[in-house]
C-alpha cells in the first residue's frame, strides 16, 4: 500500500486527538538568479514532475490589455533559443513524457511529467523556454496564437451554453480595477490589441526565475537533481521584481441582480457572495458550508431541489478560493416548467436553517471525511496539476513554506458545527450578494 494511501486509512480509523502527522520531506535552496528550488524523493514509482510557478497571472494585467498571462501560456510552448518549434512535444513524447500549462488570477504553472531516466531532458527543456524564449519568439508567433486564444475564448464563453456567466459574475462582484475584474482568458477586444512589444515587455516583468519558483519531485538522487538544476538554470539572468499591485476594495454592500438571455433551453441561477482570501480564517469553512449544502446527492440543497421537489436539474456550491478575495457560489439549474426564482426560494430557507441552526454531527463528520479523503488522494499523485509536486508549489508560494500539508489538514480538523452556522450568518447575508439568472432568449 502506497504511503499516502495507508496514512489516509489510519487517519479515518484513528481519533481526531491522535491523527498521524504527514511528513513530506524535501530540500530548498535558491540559485544566484533568485530561482526557489524545493526537491521531494518519491521512489513508489519510476518517475519525475518538473513543476514551475511563475508568479504571474491575470491579477497582474492592466484595464485595456487582458488575456496576456493566458496568452504567454500558449506561447510558451512554441519553441525557445535551442528548440524549434514542435520539439519541445515531439522530445518528450519520445521520452514518453507528457506536460501542460494553466492560468489563473494569481499564477502561470507548469508541469512535465518522465521517466525518472529521463529527468535531464525535462530540465533541459524548461530551462530553456524560461531564459531564451525571446530568442524564437516572432510577431507571426504572436499572431498565431493571439488567434488561437480568441477561438479558445469563443468555445468557452461565446459559444459555450452558459458560459459568459463568470464573466459577468466576476464584474458583479468586483469593481473596475480590480484585479478580479476580468476574465483570465482576457476580454476579446484586449486580445486584438495585445501587440508583438507588449509580450516581449510582458516576459521580462515576469517571466524572470526570481519571480519563480521550480519543484522537481519522484525517483531521483537530490544531489544528482541539484547538480543538474544548476547546470541548466544558473546561466539565466535574474529580473528586477514586480512592483507592489494595486488592489481597490471590493465590498458587496446590497444585492446586484441581473437576467442575461442566452442560447441555453433551461433556466440557471448563480448566487455569489464576496468571502475570505485563500487560507484566510473562513476559507476552510465555507468548504466544508459548501458541502454541506450541495456536496452529493446527500446534500440539503440536492435532495430537496432535485430529488423531492424535482425542480432543479443539478444544484453545485463551493468556495471559489483565491489570494486576494475568494467568493462563494451557489449554481442550480431549473427543470422544465420550472423557474431560477423558484429555485433561489429554497436555497435562501436552507441557507436561513444553517445560519440559526448547525449542522448535525453527521453532516459535519461526512463533509470532513470526504475533504479529508480528497486530500490524500491528491497525494497519492506525484506530477501534475493536483499532485504533490504542484501542491508542495502551491504552499510554497502561498505560506513560504512547502510543507504545509498538515496545517491545511488541521483547518478542517479544527471545525466544529457552530463555526459552520456561524460561517453562513457572517458570509452568507441574503441581501449582500450577486443575483445572475441566465435563461433561455426570447424568440423575436
Amino acid at each position: 500500500m502506497k504511503r499516502a494511501a495507508l496514512l489516509f486509512v489510519l487517519a479515518l480509523a484513528a481519533p481526531a486527538a491522535a491523527q498521524p502527522k504527514l511528513e513530506i520531506p524535501y530540500t530548498q535552496f535558491r540559485l544566484p538568479n533568485g530561482l526557489t528550488v524545493i526537491l521531494h524523493e518519491d521512489h513508489s514509482v519510476p518517475m519525475v514532475t518538473v513543476n514551475v510557478w511563475y508568479h504571474v497571472g491575470s491579477a497582474r494585467e492592466r484595464t485595456g490589455r487582458t488575456g496576456f498571462a493566458h496568452l504567454f501560456e500558449h506561447l510558451m510552448f512554441m519553441g525557445s533559443g535551442h528548440v524549434k518549434p514542435g520539439e519541445f512535444d515531439s522530445w518528450l513524447e519520445s521520452a514518453g513524457g507528457d506536460n501542460n500549462g494553466s492560468t489563473q488570477n494569481d499564477r502561470t504553472n507548469y508541469y512535465i511529467n518522465v521517466p525518472s531516466n529521463a529527468l535531464e531532458l525535462a530540465l533541459f527543456l524548461e530551462s530553456d523556454r524560461m531564459g531564451y524564449l525571446l530568442d524564437t519568439m516572432t510577431p507571426k508567433t504572436v499572431d498565431a496564437q493571439r488567434d488561437v486564444v480568441k477561438n479558445e475564448r469563443r468555445q468557452s464563453v461565446e459559444n459555450q451554453p452558459y458560459g459568459i456567466a463568470q464573466v459577468l459574475i466576476n464584474e458583479m462582484l468586483y469593481p473596475e480595477g480590480h484585479p478580479y475584474h476580468w476574465p483570465v482568458i482576457g476580454y476579446m477586444e484586449d486580445l486584438t490589441a495585445a501587440s508583438y512589444d507588449d509580450v516581449v515587455a510582458f516576459f521580462k516583468k515576469f517571466y524572470a526565475p526570481s519571480n519563480a519558483s521550480l519543484v522537481v519531485a519522484g525517483d531521483f538522487d537530490t544531489a544528482v537533481a541539484r547538480r543538474l538544476i544548476e547546470k541548466w538554470f544558473s546561466d539565466i539572468k535574474a529580473g528586477p521584481p514586480p512592483e507592489p499591485m494595486a488592489i481597490p476594495a471590493a465590498a458587496l454592500t446590497s444585492r446586484k441582480t441581473r437576467t442575461v438571455g442566452d442560447k441555453v433551453q433551461l433556466p440557471r441561477l448563480y448566487l455569489a457572495w464576496l468571502t475570505p482570501r485563500h487560507l484566510a480564517p473562513g476559507d476552510a469553512t465555507l468548504d466544508v458550508l459548501a458541502d454541506i449544502l450541495a456536496g452529493g446527492k446527500n446534500s440539503r440543497l440536492y435532495k430537496r431541489l432535485v430529488y423531492d421537489m424535482q425542480i432543479a436539474q443539478d444544484v453545485s456550491a463551493f468556495q471559489a478560493s483565491a489570494a486576494l478575495s475568494s467568493s462563494f457560489m451557489i449554481i442550480a439549474t431549473a427543470r422544465p416548467g420550472h423557474t431560477a426564482e423558484e429555485l433561489q426560494k429554497v436555497i435562501d430557507e436552507e441557507i436561513v436553517k444553517l445560519q440559526t441552526e448547525p449542522p448535525t454531527a453527521h453532516e459535519l463528520e461526512r463533509s470532513l471525511n470526504q475533504i479529508e479523503a480528497s486530500f490524500y488522494n491528491r497525494l497519492e499523485r506525484v506530477g501534475g496539476f493536483s499532485g504533490k509536486g504542484d501542491q508542495l508549489n502551491a504552499y510554497y508560494t502561498e505560506t513560504g513554506d512547502p510543507d504545509w500539508f498538515n496545517e491545511d489538514v488541521a483547518r478542517y480538523r479544527a471545525l466544529s458545527a457552530s463555526d459552520i452556522r456561524a460561517a453562513a450568518a457572517e458570509f452568507l447575508p441574503l441581501d449582500k450578494r450577486v443575483e445572475l439568472t441566465i435563461e433561455p432568449e426570447k424568440k423575436p
